[in-house]
């Protein structure tokens, strides 16, 4: 197994032309978008545009959130590190939810490792300005708890999988979470990444890689996996996806 922890690279902000964000209504981000336009009003003056490449690391664990990140695009994993130098995906973020969204209840210091897997744009603000906001709105208070909750509740049932489930389910499992979050059928993530996520040798992802592709489910090419048939992979898929796939548009409206 590769040491996911010495391949990290420091966190690299790459801010848009124009730090501005003007709510439209239809917002890349699924919480921003969900929230009533007098309550995004609180937000939206302090939101400016960020983009992280692939290994950027945007929080620390045990270190203090200073900034929450609504990703419109890309995926997160979040990380929980071992004392002999593994880390372990116990949940993604993409573009329905947020990085660092809990300090906005109060100081806060990260409890994983927030690793950028697939390029990321995002609106970032302040953990000062989400208190406010959150002090001033029950809307806003309600996304920040309901959220919160979506994002433990898939962080249970992913360790669940983790010890239960076989690396065959839980890679498919991986992929499709992916793809649902990012909206894209083609994915930027080695096998060796993969091999990271799940906690298993890179020769294993390597064979379960090549059975999918000989049945047509998915192609691997260099530095990148193609979803070729979804609904093939969901049918190999551990169904750890189902009720706490917060990426879901019905999760997120019953998060506010």
């Amino acid at each position: 197994m590769s040491n996911m922890l010495s391949e990290m690279t420091p966190v690299v902000a790459r801010k848009a032309p124009s730090p501005e964000f003007t709510f439209s209504g239809n917002s890349g981000n699924r919480l921003l978008a969900a929230l009533p336009a007098a309550d995004f009003e609180l937000l939206g003056a302090h939101l400016s545009k960020v983009s992280f490449g692939r290994g950027s690391v945007l929080q620390e664990p045990g270190e203090p959130v200073t900034r929450v990140y609504f990703l419109e695009s890309g995926l997160v994993s979040l990380l929980v590190l071992l004392p002999e130098g593994v880390a372990v995906d116990t949940g993604s973020i993409g573009r329905e939810g947020a990085v660092g969204l809990l300090a906005g209840l109060g100081a806060h210091k990260a409890l994983t490792r927030a690793v950028v897997q697939v390029p990321v744009s995002a609106a970032q603000i302040s953990v000062a300005r989400l208190v406010e906001a959150a002090n001033r709105s029950a809307r806003v208070h309600a996304m920040i708890v309901g959220y919160t909750g979506a994002l433990m509740e898939q962080t249970l049932k992913l360790t669940t999988c983790n010890a239960v489930h076989c690396v065959n389910q839980r890679l498919c499992r991986w992929l499709l979470q992916a793809y649902r979050r990012t909206g894209d059928d083609t994915l930027p993530v080695t096998q060796a990444c993969l091999a990271d996520m799940l906690a298993v040798q890179r020769t294993t992802v390597t064979a379960v890689a090549r059975a999918l592709q000989a049945a047509g489910i998915i192609k691997v090419r260099r530095g990148r996996i193609q979803i070729v048939d979804a609904g093939a992979l969901e049918a190999r898929a551990c169904t750890c996806h189902h009720g706490t796939d917060v990426g879901d548009h019905h999760h997120v409206s019953s998060i506010l």
